[in-house]
């Protein structure tokens, strides 16, 4: 009697979990279809989405939201099943009609699934393939940091769940994540793979069979495939059936994408011809028609729900595990299979097919339950409020960290603006500030080199099982005392810097994902910055909350060369929504970026923030009070004042200021009133400029900017200046925003090796070449 109960209540979630399966593939294709077909075009462009690749993973959804994740989980949807997201969250009445309909649309459901622009929930923004992937790999080593700090229950830790096409594992990020994950012993972990075997351009090679078991199961991974659904596993049992697997097992991905593309005749004819004459194989064939006979071949792991509820089963522990669920592209519509499925869309005759396939009426295309009999409604109403995403954890209101009124300055005659950073850091880990508390490192192997260090000996290396420092206990001296142990704070990492960024991404988001804030600094070489490009704009793009320290930069780590002088990080970090970056001179300039950077990391409107900082010991500026400060911060004060109507000016940023110093100093006599500009963010600065602009259209009243009242100093028509250790246009738009004549001084050709000296003689950024600049513009005038 048990046995019966349980079987019956099983075959009614199947049924449900069918009925909502065949729901999110209609609507998420009448969705596209709405977009690209109904929906007035004025720019006669093509909307886009993916029909078929959303086919190929409802049942894959499915199964998932609606049984087997757990409240605490978090889940990254592959970026081209964003309509099927979208759908399910329809259903559960929390995403619009009316944003449904303006899919792609200015105000409607975004093209990939974004935490910032979409209304309804969602984990991680995804779109720049892998990346959505890798990072719930470090979204997991947040947690257990969590955890092994305090800050939150084990048994309230939840699966970090990555969607992911089959194409993304072309993905070079995603290994370069699972050789970390390995090394700090991830767990909590799934990787879904809709094993579709179609891309963009091609079908998987076939050869790559086996080869991501294997490359996964040396990482540690439990690796499970799903390539066979019930009713095939049924039928391979019956005579004749081996014969069958087999064939299947040995069909090239491409021609049986073509097969399923022709359906049943075609698969009728190829099977007789290749097989049919093995014992039993005719009449097991015969006993299906042409339908049954694509079902069968299309009953895949991946459109399986029993075979994928039994496989989310299997992994119930914290063990990494890869689902590779073999799935057909465009399973259920009349795009299944088709080589030009994945950017195509059904044309009108083929999505009404589909509508009346599914038993809806034309005119309830956008109904919820259209073709879903009327006793079953109210019984998928009930289900679906009782499904684990319904009961999903909305992300907490993390408290502020509160943030000291100020920093104590490093001392000393000469000083670098790295040295500055790594004493501000070590001073905070000394501290019994909350903030120290809260304060997470990483770093991509370059920890020592940037300064880092002290902090790590004072606070430790993160590491869930404690390790003895072999060295240390062999009584070998050494400047690293890096215990590693459960409170350590600074997080280790190889030298890739996507992951890199996706770690602080991971650690920035801790706040919204965990309910507790971390305030994260991340140091990197500044040139290498551009290897990590796209994972930072990724996690730019999400909102995390970090501090990325660019250090050293320029020709001015002289004796590196090239390959490791950086020129157009301040041109990037520009162009970065949600970072903001300065640039300081001074030490004292370094401690009051950071203690504003800690405060505004955490403000609904902050942003990430970057320092660029240098390993050039400079002399220090003297003080007469504290009244630059707030300049400083807006963008840039006058570190000598200029006369009235001076006739000149010599703008700076960073680690030129001795020389834009010299140069003032061997010049104002013969220049009367020649003033010198601290540059400490090209990129506030510019950001108010622009903001001036903007006023105007969007109908504010527009003040002066930052810039314009610094500048306004000057005469109308005097002379600029500019100089920085990096692309000289990151200053020299200065000249636009009075008409001033500008000349720009920079690095915009690859370095090489020499001492500054000789360096900035080559690439004019000595005060010599400052000189001869204001002279010329002078003389022009």
């Amino acid at each position: 009697m048990g046995i019966e109960v349980r079987h019956e209540a099983q075959g009614e979630l199947v049924t449900h979990l069918a009925t909502l399966e065949d729901r999110l593939r209609w609507l998420s294709s009448w969705m596209v279809h709405n977009a690209n077909n109904i929906r007035p075009k004025r720019d006669g462009l093509k909307v886009g989405g993916h029909q078929a690749s959303c086919a190929s993973i409802t049942t894959i959804m499915s199964v998932l939201y609606f049984h087997a994740l757990r409240p605490q989980d978090k889940v990254a949807v592959k970026p081209h099943a964003g309509p099927v997201l979208h759908a399910m969250h329809y259903l559960l009445g929390e995403q619009s009609l009316d944003k449904m309909q303006r899919f792609r649309g200015l105000g409607g459901v975004q093209s990939y699934p974004s935490r910032t622009k979409d209304t309804i929930p969602v984990d991680f923004s995804t779109g720049s393939v892998g990346l959505g992937v890798a990072v719930t790999a470090f979204s997991s080593l947040v947690q257990d940091y969590l955890v092994a700090h305090g800050r939150l229950d084990e048994a309230d830790t939840g699966r970090m769940i990555a969607l992911m096409g089959d194409a993304e594992l072309d993905e070079g990020n995603i290994y370069e994540c699972l050789i970390e994950g390995y090394k700090h012993d991830l767990r909590n972990c799934w990787w879904i793979v809709d094993y579709n075997r179609q891309s963009l351009d091609a079908t998987t090679a076939d050869r790559m069979f086996r080869r991501f078991d294997d490359i996964f199961e040396t990482c540690g991974w439990r690796v499970l495939t799903l390539k066979y659904g019930k009713l095939q596993r049924d039928v391979f049992a019956r005579p004749g059936g081996e014969a069958l697997r087999e064939w299947i097992d040995n069909c090239p991905n491409a021609e049986f994408a073509v097969l399923t593309y022709q359906g049943g005749a075609a698969w009728r004819a190829r099977l007789t011809t290749d097989i049919g004459g093995k014992p039993q194989v005719a009449k097991l064939l015969a006993s299906f028609d042409d339908d049954g006979l694509a079902k069968l071949m299309t009953n895949l792991g991946g459109h399986c729900i029993e075979t994928l509820m039994e496989a989310f089963a299997t992994a119930d522990d914290d063990r990494p595990t890869l689902f590779i669920a073999y799935t057909v592209k465009g399973y259920g519509t009349p795009l299944a299979g088709h080589k030009d499925n994945h950017s195509g869309s059904m044309n009108g005759p083929q999505i009404e097919k589909l509508r009346d396939d599914m038993g809806i009426a034309a005119g309830q295309e956008w109904d919820k339950w259209a073709g879903v009999g009327a006793n079953a409604v109210a019984q998928l109403q009930a289900f679906l409020e009782q499904t684990p995403i319904a009961r999903k954890l909305r992300e907490p209101d993390a408290a502020q960290v509160p943030v000291p009124a100020s920093f104590p300055v490093p001392t000393g005659d000469e000083l670098s603006t790295q040295a500055a950073f790594g004493r501000v850091m070590l001073d905070l880990a000394k501290s019994g500030e909350p903030l120290a508390d809260r304060l997470v490192t990483t770093a991509p192997d370059v920890t020592q080199t940037t300064n880092l260090g002290a902090f790590v000996n004072q606070r430790g290396l993160f590491r869930r099982q404690e390790l003895h420092d072999v060295f240390q206990h062999a009584k070998i001296p050494s400047a690293q005392k890096w215990i590693q142990h459960a409170a350590g704070q600074h997080i280790e990492l190889g030298i890739a810097e996507n992951n890199f960024f996706l770690m602080l991404t991971s650690l920035g988001l801790a706040a919204s994902h965990f309910g507790t804030r971390l305030l994260p600094v991340g140091t990197v070489y500044d040139p290498f910055i551009a290897r990590g490009l796209d994972a930072l704009n990724y996690g730019c793009y999400q909102d995390s909350r970090f501090l990325l320290v660019g250090t050293p930069s320029g020709i001015t780590l002289a004796g590196e060369g090239g390959a490791h002088q950086s020129i157009n990080p301040p041109l990037i970090a520009m162009g970065q929504p949600k970072l903001t970056y300065f640039e300081p001179a001074f030490a004292d300039e370094v401690a009051i970026m950071m203690r504003w950077a800690f405060d505004y990391m955490q403000q609904q409107d902050g942003s990430s923030v970057y320092l660029r900082l240098s390993t050039r010991s400079i002399p220090q500026a003297k003080r007469a009070d504290d009244a630059w400060q707030a300049d400083a911060l807006a963008g840039g004060y006058w570190l000598r004042e200029p006369g009235p109507d001076a006739e000149a000016a010599i703008v700076f940023t960073g680690a030129v200021a001795p020389e834009a110093l010299a140069a003032w100093e061997s010049m104002i006599g013969d220049v009367p009133g020649l003033g010198l500009l601290n540059v400490t963010s090209p990129d506030v600065l510019h950001r108010g400029w622009s903001a001036r602009h903007a006023a105007r259209w969007k109908g504010a009243s527009p003040t002066p900017c930052h810039a314009e009242t610094l500048l306004g100093r000057l005469a109308p028509d005097a002379a600029l200046v500019t100089v920085l250790d990096g692309s000289p246009a990151a200053l020299s738009w200065l000249g636009g925003v009075k008409g001033n004549r500008v000349s720009p001084l920079g690095t915009d050709t690859f370095g090489q090796t020499g001492d500054i000296p000789d360096l900035y003689r080559t690439y004019r950024i000595d005060a010599d070449a400052i000189v001869e600049a204001v002279a010329e513009l002078i003389l022009e005038n």
